[in-house]
């Protein structure tokens, strides 16, 4: 359904995606992870038309994005990172005017507006101002907007970020509801969404891929080098950039749905335990969890990204 060969994009000196190349099946859910910086948002841009490769090429359905950028434009739904809402509008007359901007004809779009509706829970809310809505209904409208007139492939980029736990595990049925009748692509750093939502993963760091299979195989695959869970009372970025500077450390990423723990990796498990309390103790934060990390996919996720994970 998808192809992407060798592709490519640079920004003057900076390599943003790096030659990537990989295949996504008709009605496949492909998770594409990385820590932030990786590439994604970027390669996503280059997929749905909104960004020209600096080389290599991205194929839907046959058409090439670049000679038939139209056709391709028509067969995918996109969630940006940053959803385009305008808060004044009330959610039916937004997804109205978007069903115009996509060129929906007019006799079909109150049933495309009705079913991408009922798809994405909004019968109760249809008639409220977008800015009322919570975080989590806002990216509900977002969602309707990307499946009206029901096409193909979905591109959705960091589509639980931001949200409760409930919130996400909602957008998770949502999204899992769709595996088979459309191809979905889910941009995330969340570990655990990208296990329970995505039939495929690929993994990349630096603008190259770095691992690519199913959920169960990566896991498997995995080496079993030394890891801890950790969540302190303090911001997940500042406790992050705090244990990424210690010599014990190799690298510490986002473990959970909201990004409170991190999982960090090194080389001596007691040497790292005694370094995160030491650094605690020393920043008067308290630590709310630590434990050593289980492997699975978090653990393929650190070997993956490899030396890009560290400092």
């Amino acid at each position: 359904m998808i192809r992407v060969d060798n592709l490519t994009k640079r920004f003057g000196r900076v390599v943003a995606v790096d030659g990537i190349s990989f295949e996504v099946r008709e009605g496949e859910v492909l998770g594409f992870l990385g820590p932030n910086g990786a590439g994604k948002s970027t390669t996503l841009r280059m997929i749905v038309g909104l960004t020209t490769p600096t080389a290599g090429c991205v194929t839907v359905a046959g058409h090439d994005s670049r000679r038939d950028s139209l056709a391709v434009r028509r067969m995918i739904g996109h969630l940006p990172e940053r959803t385009p809402l305008y808060g004044d509008m009330g959610v039916r007359s937004f997804l109205r005017f978007a069903a115009e901007v996509k060129g929906i004809p007019r006799a079909d779009r109150s049933a495309a507006i009705g079913q991408a509706v009922a798809e994405c829970g909004l019968e109760e809310m249809q008639r409220r101002q977008i800015r009322h809505l919570s975080r989590g209904y806002r990216q509900r409208v977002g969602l309707a907007q990307a499946i009206l007139g029901d096409p193909r492939v979905l591109i959705l980029d960091e589509p639980t970020v931001g949200l409760d736990p409930k919130q996400i595990i909602e957008i998770r049925h949502l999204i899992r509801g769709w595996a088979g009748c459309r191809t979905v692509i889910l941009s995330t750093h969340i570990l655990p969404e990208a296990e329970v939502t995505c039939d495929r993963i690929i993994i990349i760091s630096g603008g190259k891929l770095r691992a690519e299979g199913t959920p169960a195989h990566l896991a498997a695959g995995s080496e079993r080098s030394p890891a801890l869970t950790v969540e302190m009372s303090a911001p997940p970025e500042q406790v992050r950039e705090a244990l990424c500077g210690l010599a014990e450390i190799d690298s510490a990423q986002p473990a959970g749905d909201t990004g409170a723990r991190l999982i960090v990796s090194g080389h001596d498990l007691s040497a790292m335990r005694r370094a995160v309390v030491r650094e605690a103790a020393s920043r008067g934060w308290e630590i709310v969890h630590l434990s050593a990390a289980v492997g699975g996919l978090e653990r393929a996720f650190l070997d993956a990204i490899g030396e890009e994970a560290k400092r």
